[in-house]
């Protein structure tokens, strides 16, 4: 069993910790203490990915980041899944922690699966944070997606990672943090390639648009302004789409937004207390977008 009170760089670099899953275990790492906050990942990475924002938050909350079905250390029985799949595993999840709910931060794919749950297990979300993500992908997904699906598993993990980095961080963050990207990239290579395949036929599938209006939480959704897999306009059209929902364009960044920018976790911290944040905002323009579906620029 891990200890969630040991230190959060500790708790992220030992093996996970598991419940039992519909089609397997589901392995989260914990660490922290306070409201618990689940975590879910980007396409083809996992828990791990979260270690320094992880630690960032740890002192507020109690933060849970669970390894995607397929992903990390979680099972996969090799059937076909969707998002939906994925958010039932959420909901496993906090049944086996003995959560009735929690607040949820979702980036990437991660984010997705954020919709899809909070979309349909309103009560089990306090409030929401979408990263990086969108509940569509266009006319086009589908084909997009498939070509994605297929480059996964014919070529090696290794000739791949050179297409993801450009999408994840900035060029200057790429030619300065050599050891964070050589992280990130690692986890990327130890990722299983049928399920890197399949979670991306799940994403060409995806159209979560009309759950949105029924998401209850109060909702932030960031966006890296330079996020060309999932562009700021996709950010702003779920927080259009959400009641209660805001969006901020996090400016000179990628798609692993708070992956590159872990300081930006006062950001999130602010939205899940439900207060201003406590230092001066270092991410530039901020979109609010509510239920009159007007946005507002803010400095």
């Amino acid at each position: 069993m891990v200890d969630h009170a040991l230190a959060p760089s500790a708790a992220f670099d030992m093996s996970p910790d598991s419940v039992d899953g519909p089609v397997g275990p589901i392995a989260y790492r914990r660490t922290g203490r306070g409201h618990p906050l689940v975590l879910l990942h980007s396409l083809a990475l996992d828990s791990r990915m979260w270690g320094p924002y992880a630690a960032r938050l740890a002192p507020h909350f109690d933060v849970i980041a669970a390894d995607a079905r397929g992903h990390g250390g979680s099972g996969w029985d090799g059937r076909s899944f969707d998002m939906a799949d994925l958010a039932a595993d959420l909901a496993a999840l906090l049944d086996g922690l003995g959560l009735a709910s929690a607040h949820v931060l979702g980036m990437s794919m991660g984010g997705s699966v954020a919709i899809e749950f909070a979309g349909t297990h309103q009560a089990r979300v306090d409030r929401l944070v979408l990263a990086d993500t969108t509940a569509w992908y266009g006319e086009t997904a589908v084909e997009a997606w498939t070509e994605r699906a297929e480059r996964a598993v014919a070529l090696t993990r290794r000739r791949q990672v050179p297409f993801q980095v450009d999408r994840w961080f900035t060029e200057g963050f790429l030619r300065t943090h050599h050891d964070e990207v050589r992280r990130i990239a690692g986890i990327f290579v130890e990722t299983d390639s049928g399920a890197h395949a399949e979670a991306s036929l799940a994403l060409g599938r995806l159209d979560a648009r009309h759950l949105l209006a029924g998401i209850t939480a109060p909702t932030l959704s960031v966006t890296g302004e330079e996020d060309y897999a999932t562009p700021v306009e996709m950010g702003r059209a779920i927080a259009e789409g959400v009641a209660d929902g805001r969006h901020r364009t996090l400016a000179g960044l990628r798609h692993l937004s708070l992956v590159e920018r872990p300081d930006l976790a006062g950001l999130v911290r602010a939205h899940l207390e439900d207060a201003e944040p406590a230092e001066p905002d270092p991410v530039g323009t901020c979109c609010l977008a509510g239920t009159a579906g007007h946005a507002a620029v803010v400095a």
